[in-house]
């Protein structure tokens, strides 16, 4: 077997089954050299998917406002467990895990007690091997909870960029320590502050049915913090439910820079990738398998949607950290809260298609 020095796959290339038929092939003839290639429809069918998730988030309000105690729940399928159980780590309970299925939920706000679980998804993992996407769990724990932080701001007729600075105090657990997050929950409101100024949320007049919308993430991982706040500005038909990205701001602190130029790579083509997702992307399992095999029904994003793009990443002499997730994290819910700025529906499912635009401004009495 020769193995090429190359990446790509976002977590495909984690599973080795591609080799076992080439294997087999190559058996059957005697051990003579294979070069199996697979269609895109063929290797789909084999492919490892991103797991549906099912979040439910619940927060005790004090009368000013403020968030007394907070509980963050997903079930999701674990892929952890399929390609390498003995890294899942054991929760409080004893009991194991698959931290990456939970990733981006235990966040930096001060919320009082908080409890975050992880709950395995048995009918996902029985339906299909579950793999990795982009942001991996990051994915939806901050549309969950960047849009409820959202809900909840507009609520209490709270400004939603100052409600979650007043939550990013930076004390207790969410102070920081050294090496890898100094600073804390200060360096995510740096970013946030920063963002709103950029992009003039809430001081800038827009037309009809179009609005932006924000969201402040910490990258993927506690542990290993990239600070970053998004903002997108979009504008919906309401005659179509068609939801046009027309700008996304990022404003990230990653410590050190190393490379310029491939960190503003890395953080473009996951927003994009994250816009992709929040809008154009999905699928459905169908007797088994997925319905959509191909570029002629599974639509990415296209060039034609590509919209404008400022990245900005703050100086800092801090340790560099990572850029392969953060770019995607906050694009889904600053979209979703963007609709609901722009036409006053709250979206709770992705991809957002027209159509469940369409049923929630009809429900709400707003088309």
């Amino acid at each position: 077997m020769r193995s090429y020095l190359l990446g790509g796959g976002f977590g495909r290339r984690l599973n080795g089954d591609y080799a076992v038929p080439a294997a087999l092939i190559s058996k059957a003839i005697g051990g003579k050299p294979v070069k199996l290639i697979l269609t895109r429809s063929d290797d789909v069918l084999f492919d490892s998917i991103r797991s549906p998730s099912v979040q439910t988030v619940r927060a005790a309000l004090g009368q000013d406002g403020a968030i007394t105690a907070w509980q963050h729940h997903a079930s999701a399928g674990w892929p952890t467990r399929v390609m390498a159980s003995a890294f899942m780590e054991k929760g409080v309970d004893g009991k194991p895990y698959d931290q990456f299925a939970i990733a981006g939920a235990d966040h930096w706000y001060d919320v009082g007690p908080m409890r975050v679980r992880a709950l395995d998804n048995e009918l996902a993992s029985e339906t299909f091997r579950p793999g990795w996407l982009r942001s991996v769990s990051s994915g939806w724990t901050p549309w969950a909870h960047e849009s409820f932080l959202d809900e909840i701001a507009h609520a209490r007729k709270l400004d939603p960029a100052d409600y979650r600075l007043s939550l990013l105090d930076s004390k207790g657990r969410n102070a920081g320590s050294s090496p890898n997050s100094v600073g804390g929950a200060s360096r995510q409101a740096n970013v946030l502050r920063h963002l709103v100024e950029k992009c003039g949320y809430g001081k800038v007049s827009l037309p009809a049915d179009t609005a932006i919308g924000i969201a402040t993430t910490f990258g993927q991982e506690r542990a290993m913090p990239t600070w970053t706040a998004g903002a997108v500005q979009v504008h919906v038909d309401r005659k179509t439910g068609v939801v046009t990205c027309q700008k996304i701001w990022l404003v990230l602190d990653a410590g050190t820079i190393i490379d310029p130029d491939g960190a503003a790579a890395q953080t473009e083509g996951g927003a994009l990738w994250g816009l992709s997702m929040a809008l154009f992307e999905g699928t459905e399992i169908v007797d088994g398998n997925v319905r959509d095999r191909n570029l002629n029904t599974y639509t990415p994003l296209r060039i034609a949607d590509v919209p404008e793009m400022d990245v900005e990443f703050l100086p800092s002499t801090e340790k560099p950290m990572g850029l392969g997730e953060p770019g995607v994290t906050t694009i889904a819910p600053a979209v979703g809260n963007a609709i609901f700025n722009a036409v006053g529906v709250r979206l709770r499912h992705l991809p957002i298609r027209p159509a469940d635009v369409l049923k929630a401004l009809k429900e709400k009495g707003n088309a």
